[in-house]
């Protein structure tokens, strides 16, 4: 299976360097790579036919982090992505290095 290609014009539609951007601005990680696996879901709850913009894996390290429990962590990364939540995005996995 191959990666589609993101399109050109992603309009209103919730993108990875979104997502990247809002956590760096609210968690300041020191590492963070944020995917868009949507186009693996297709056909499944919340995909949007696309491929693009539903399904997301976070990999994330930060200080904020460091101590906290699971939980807690990932309330904190769902907190600073709500905003796309609430645009669209389905599923999010989030992983903290």
């Amino acid at each position: 299976m191959s990666i589609p290609p993101a399109p050109a014009d992603t309009g209103n539609a919730v993108t990875a360097q979104a997502m990247d951007a809002a956590l760096r601005q609210s968690l300041a990680p020191s590492q963070l790579e944020v995917l868009d696996e949507s186009w693996q879901h297709e056909g499944h709850a919340g995909a949007n036919g696309t491929g693009f913009g539903t399904h997301f894996r976070v990999r994330i390290a930060a200080p904020r982090l460091a101590g906290l429990r699971r939980v807690a962590q990932h309330r904190l990364v769902y907190d600073a992505l709500r905003p796309f939540i609430d645009q669209g995005a389905h599923a999010i996995a989030i992983e903290v290095l």
